[in-house]
């Protein structure tokens, strides 16, 4: 069981579409046995709330549903829970390697890292561009499907 930790500055935009994405590509691959995903915030400020509206029309204009989602805040123990810490932007890697007390195993990395335009997803609450948002979760978390699966035909 491959354990993926999605994570932002508040878990209501992007991380959150990360984690439902990848939920329906594994479905979608047969692999939700074998690929267990959740998304959490570097934050406190959003605790609790549920995925913004903005993001949640999103991932319904696709057929996926986050109902029941709300923001959660990573910790320290996720480092040992989760095998990926996935960040969306470098803000997030800076505090989630804060969070972690650094990155010793090298489980933390940016979504973008497995696609072929490194970088950081699109942030929607600045720009409002949900569409490009999508586009960079849905590219990201393909590529990150596509590179579990070529590393698990190795073993």
């Amino acid at each position: 069981m491959t354990r993926i930790l999605f994570v932002c500055h508040g878990n209501i935009c992007r991380s959150p579409m990360a984690e439902f994405v990848m939920k329906r590509l594994a479905e979608q691959a047969g692999l939700s046995g074998e690929i267990a995903v959740a998304s959490a915030a570097t934050t406190a400020e959003e605790i609790g709330n549920p995925v913004y509206p903005p993001a949640r029309r999103k991932l319904a204009e696709h057929g996926i549903s986050c109902d029941g989602k709300t923001a959660r805040q990573m910790r320290d123990a996720d480092y040992e829970t989760y095998d990926l810490l996935i960040g969306m932007d470098r803000e997030n890697l800076y505090d989630m390697r804060r969070i972690c007390r650094n990155d010793p195993a090298g489980k933390i990395c940016l979504l973008m890292d497995y696609t072929d335009r490194p970088g950081d997803v699109a942030d929607p609450w600045y720009t409002r561009d949900f569409e490009a948002t999508w586009g960079d979760v849905e590219e990201g978390c393909r590529g990150l499907l596509t590179h579990l699966m070529e590393a698990n035909q190795g073993k």
